[in-house]
């Protein structure tokens, strides 16, 4: 859990409270915070299981795996493979593509390209192409006088999307079986408070959608899930613009390490799916292994 990442403090308290859902069902839990010397607090502790409850950079990209690899301890959630090229938006993009499910047009540019310019119509996204939980993310309206003044904190290179109006839904996948749907009301835009902060969105679940549409959401998130090798539990998020019926929703991403709080989706698309939130957790770890 924490690590040095932009999504520390929503890892922290995703460890929390799956270290404190795992004691509740009987596992003996020790909570590291991956910092530079994580080798050597693995060596001490000598755990049977790593549960992954890192998110963002260097715990969801597959470095973290590798090193468990390496160490040959079992852990939870998507591989090093899968990991990987979840984060990286544009590859994953690719990825779906192939498999005929729909993505939102997009490119990677310089950064400072995209401060001097538009280099797509408005209205458009900018994001890092490799973090989640909304960080880093600029919104360009239609009606925009000039291209966005990008942060300094921002990496050389960005992921530019056009934006996909419509409305906000997303599916948990646990062991290869999709949940349900899930969609998200925010007063706004879908943001980094939005999701973590108390109050910030509510969810309908399931979601109140055309059976056409509810389907094809699992669908999409089962093989979107399989094609980039996930395991253990995965979200996919999409964007449906009901006014285009089908040919209105798109993938947007598909998150390997979804978040495990409070105001979490997995953990309550689980339970409308009959588990409690100890059992999700407890389940995470009785898939664990290497080699994923």
């Amino acid at each position: 859990m924490g690590g040095p990442s932009a999504e520390r403090e929503v890892s922290l308290s995703s460890g929390r409270e799956c270290a404190a859902a795992l004691r509740g069902e009987g596992f003996e839990v020790t909570e590291i915070d991956a910092g530079a010397d994580l080798v050597d607090q693995l060596a001490k502790v000598k755990p049977d299981v790593v549960f992954n409850a890192l998110h963002g950079r260097w715990g969801e990209d597959g470095c973290v795996q590798g090193l468990l690899e390496w160490l040959r301890i079992p852990y939870t959630h998507s591989g090093v493979r899968a990991s990987a090229v979840a984060m990286d938006k544009e590859r994953s993009k690719a990825a779906f593509h192939s498999l005929g499910i729909p993505v939102a047009t997009s490119g990677l540019f310089a950064k400072e390209a995209v401060r001097r310019r538009h280099v797509m119509q408005p209205p458009y996204v900018v994001k890092p192409n490799n973090e989640g939980s909304s960080v880093g993310i600029y919104l360009v309206h239609e009606d925009s006088n000039g291209p966005p003044a990008l942060d300094d904190a921002m990496p050389d290179e960005v992921l530019v999307e056009a934006f996909v109006p419509g409305r906000e839904l997303t599916v948990a996948v646990l062991k290869d079986q999709a949940l349900t749907v899930t969609e998200i009301h925010t007063d706004g835009w879908y943001d980094y408070d939005a999701k973590y902060k108390p109050g910030g969105s509510s969810h309908v679940i399931p979601a109140d959608l055309p059976d056409e549409i509810y389907g094809l959401c699992l669908d999409y998130a089962l093989k979107a899930h399989r094609v980039l090798g996930c395991r253990g539990l995965s979200r996919a998020d999409f964007r449906w613009d009901e006014s285009k019926g089908k040919d209105g929703l798109i993938i947007l991403e598909v998150n390997t390490q979804p978040g495990m709080t409070p105001t979490s989706l997995a953990p309550e698309q689980g339970e409308h799916a009959g588990l409690t939130f100890g059992q999700l957790c407890a389940a995470l770890v009785e898939d664990a292994s290497c080699d994923r």
